[in-house]
């Protein structure tokens, strides 16, 4: 990828995995669907059922060939993020809550000002995480041991 495609990548995305999107422009125009797969490297995301496309696929070892449908990637800016109250489609802000988690909420004309919940399947880890301590990490002890004492500075070191 060269200098001038990179400039073109969407640096802060307004659309996540799972979320329920209406396509906006396209042949399939005004369907819903979840995304599936989000192509950052090329600004693209794959809706659910939509936007299929015949696929010719050679015989090879190991799998049969023919001709089959599968899901095209849609352009990110051709589909929008539905409003969970108004059910309609809605552009995509962001707001701090008054403990601090930042949230995203619906913003535009017709829009409610809702906060759009993270989609579940972005809840689940793909890999979970290890239960039994490796060689490279650190014992439970000296992770709690107190080493530095702000009331009397003690701990700290001398420069």
């Amino acid at each position: 990828m060269g200098w001038k495609a990179a400039e073109k990548l969407i640096r802060h995305w307004k659309v996540l995995r799972g979320d329920n999107v209406m396509i906006i422009r396209g042949k399939d125009k005004g369907e819903t669907g979840n995304i599936k797969r989000v192509i950052r490297t090329q600004n693209r995301v794959i809706v659910e059922g939509k936007n299929l496309v015949k696929k010719h696929i050679k015989q090879g070892q190991g799998h049969e060939g023919g001709i089959f449908t599968v899901e095209a990637p849609i352009h990110a800016s051709n589909v929008q993020v539905i409003d969970p109250v108004t059910r309609k489609p809605c552009k995509v802000g962001t707001k701090y809550l008054e403990d601090g988690s930042k949230v995203r909420v619906s913003r535009g004309i017709g829009a409610s000002g809702s906060i759009i919940p993270r989609p579940e399947i972005l809840k689940i880890r793909t890999t979970p995480r290890p239960t039994v301590l490796g060689p490279k990490d650190t014992p439970m002890d000296l992770v709690l041991e107190k080493t530095y004492d702000a009331k009397t500075g003690r701990g700290m070191p001398e420069l």
